[in-house]
């Protein structure tokens, strides 16, 4: 890495811990001001009205003490629209800006499958997993998962057996979770690899773990879910892997048994029935397909095949907004259009009327001002005040 390639990744690491800012308002800083660094000055002058909602950018000194702790440990640091950066999380809206990883950092775009469930697990349900990730790598494919109990563990077993595996974490790379798996993470981290967007010294907390979902629905070109109970976490990934135009298996379950009702649920939406890995291998697209690396407002579109009920209901089309009046504040306006209930932005862009490009503006500088919060598939909405 030359000089100059440090610095770049060293202020990406600055921007992206800075407080305040979330990896959608990450991407539209560096998309305004066309680098990491620029962005940096931008917030350190106080040249915007959000420079005082958000706090000084995060120390030099401490972003090189975080690098310099993860080369110590043998990791690596993986940025946004830098080289080696997994090409299909890089085509997410809001794709983490920096990963820490232990291991193979190649093997993060490889051709891999999703596979999740419960933590209670039953013993077949742990079969399944272990028998579905061995089979898989034997053909090329490989496992992502969440080295949580359960599902998670025998599917990163499954696939060391025949492959290689990668475990996404929600904590940081020095903090596994749970505690029983520091062993399992480490022989993942020889022979495969583990990610984390979490600084080192993370301990894993409940608001960690949507962002642990994310990676692994991102990384993977699919999701297998097995043994998922209403309400799990195995269906949030589901959920956001379905956002991400990625396609949904499901390993039917007892009806009898209550872990199983969620991925029964899927099931009954058009997810693809699983029962060995052949069902999983025929619907993988044949090759990665080229995506933009840095779009500013994706626009995911669901296969043909995809089953309707996967789809979601088709909204009723919305009467046109009245233009806005000549003057007329853009803040106020994207305001007034903002709900506690999660909103498509592109519908936020139709209703104000404003281009869209001022609207993303507005909506970037609520986001670091900690008015409003992005959610997976494009979506925004507005946050609680603090009590």
């Amino acid at each position: 890495m030359t000089p100059a390639d440090a610095e770049t990744v060293l202020a990406c690491l600055r921007l992206a811990r800075t407080d305040g800012i979330g990896p959608v308002s990450y991407r539209r800083l560096i998309q305004t001001h066309g680098s990491a660094q620029s962005a940096l000055d931008m917030l350190e002058r106080g040249a915007t009205r959000i420079s005082r909602t958000v706090g000084m950018p995060c120390p030099r000194a401490d972003a090189l003490h975080e690098i310099e702790r993860l080369h110590a440990m043998g990791g690596h640091l993986l940025v946004h629209r830098q080289p080696g950066y997994p090409p299909l999380l890089a085509s997410l809206h809001d794709a983490p800006p920096v990963l820490s990883v232990l291991g193979d950092c190649a093997l993060l775009a490889s051709r891999m499958v999703a596979i999740v469930g419960g933590r209670n697990a039953s013993s077949g349900g742990m079969r399944m997993a272990e028998s579905l990730a061995a089979l898989l790598a034997a053909q090329g494919v490989d496992t992502v998962s969440g080295l949580a109990r359960g599902i998670d563990a025998a599917a990163h077993r499954g696939a060391m057996t025949a492959g290689r595996t990668v475990a996404a974490i929600a904590g940081g790379l020095d903090c596994p979770y749970p505690p029983e798996h520091h062993t399992l993470q480490d022989e993942i981290a020889r022979t495969g690899a583990v990610v984390t967007e979490a600084p080192l010294g993370t301990v894993p907390q409940a608001r960690h773990f949507p962002r642990r979902n994310r990676l692994i629905a991102g990384l993977g070109l699919g999701c297998v879910v097995i043994e998922a109970a209403p309400r799990s976490g195995s269906l949030i990934t589901a959920r956001m892997a379905l956002d991400y135009d990625r396609i949904i298996f499901a390993v039917p379950g007892s009806p009898l048994d209550p872990r199983c009702r969620g991925s029964n649920d899927l099931l009954r939406q058009g997810a693809i029935l699983t029962e060995n890995e052949r069902d999983i291998l025929r619907e993988l697209p044949e090759f990665m397909e080229e995506r933009s690396l840095f779009p500013l407002h994706p626009q995911p579109s669901r296969p043909a095949s995809a089953p309707p009920a996967m789809q979601g209901a088709v909204a009723q089309a919305a009467p046109v907004p009245p233009t806005p009046a000549k003057g007329e504040d853009i803040h106020e306006r994207v305001e007034g259009f903002l709900s506690f209930t999660p909103s498509p932005v592109d519908d936020l862009v139709r209703r104000c009327q404003f281009s869209t490009a001022a609207v993303l503006t507005v909506l970037s500088e609520m986001e670091i001002a900690g008015t409003i919060e992005f959610l997976p598939g494009d979506m925004v909405v507005r946050r609680p005040p603090p009590a």
